[in-house]
């Protein structure tokens, strides 16, 4: 397959609004959640051609999903992926929305920045409950309003066969480990350069490119858009740069 230099599902898929959705954790270590519930959102629309536009709920998956790790307490991108395809995911949107079966229900906060929100307290506190019900005035039923997924993979750790999936069939989760200077992050690709490891996490990879002639990952996190680059950020690609290349998984919708 002869693949572009730079590639960006935003562009390539742009009657897929989940694409250019940034969400927000909150103070909960629950990024394992969101990179598969946005990715698979994602896939959705794009296996769909369009038809199907809907956001799957992080609060399902990271609620309900038993076999998938410790909730708030951090969990595993894989489980998360098989989750979906022998239970289903309903759809939820952003707190407070009020779209979907099943909304977040922790509060967003500031992720290493300054602005209008409360400051984010750390990754661990109390999950929330698996709920079976969608809520209040929301039809179909929980049962009803699953999505399922036909397959789940995890995506070699070769730089051309992620390119690959992310061109033939839209975003992956990916995992990295964040150090100290990755938070401060503000635009350019990021590398590691100072600074101890603060742990895992999981985004949304979305594209690649090259800018100034060093060639790049293109990802969505969840820390919401004042962090980073409007939410963005790019990170260096094809040196599986803080193990960014080696935890890729994906699937299939139903």
């Amino acid at each position: 397959m002869k693949l572009p230099k730079e590639f960006d599902a935003r562009d390539q898929w742009p009657n897929c609004p989940t694409l250019k959705e940034i969400r927000d954790q909150g103070s909960c270590g629950s990024c394992w959640a969101f990179g598969a519930a946005e990715a698979i959102s994602d896939r959705i629309c794009i296996h769909s051609k369009g038809k199907v536009n809907v956001e799957i709920s992080s609060q399902d998956l990271l609620t309900c999903c038993e076999s998938c790790g410790m909730g708030c307490n951090g969990g595993y991108p894989s489980t998360a992926w098989d989750f979906w395809t022998t239970q289903g995911l309903v759809t939820g949107g952003l707190y407070n929305s009020h779209i979907g079966c099943r909304p977040y229900t922790i509060e967003p906060c500031e992720h290493h920045v300054n602005g209008s929100r409360p400051p984010c307290t750390g990754e661990g506190g109390d999950t929330p409950e698996c709920v079976t019900q969608c809520e209040a005035g929301y039809t179909p039923s929980y049962q009803k309003d699953k999505h399922y997924g036909k397959t789940a993979y995890g995506v070699a750790p070769v730089e051309e066969e992620i390119q690959s999936e992310i061109y033939k069939n839209g975003p992956v989760e990916g995992a990295f480990i964040v150090y100290e200077d990755f938070p401060s992050y503000k635009s350019g690709v990021y590398k590691h350069v100072t600074g101890s490891a603060l742990g895992g996490h999981a985004i949304k990879v979305l594209g690649w490119g090259e800018e100034n002639g060093v060639p790049y990952w293109l990802c969505a996190n969840s820390w919401n858009t004042d962090w980073g680059d409007n939410g963005f950020f790019k990170i260096l690609r094809g040196s599986d740069h803080c193990g960014i290349e080696s935890e890729m998984v994906a699937g299939i919708p139903k």
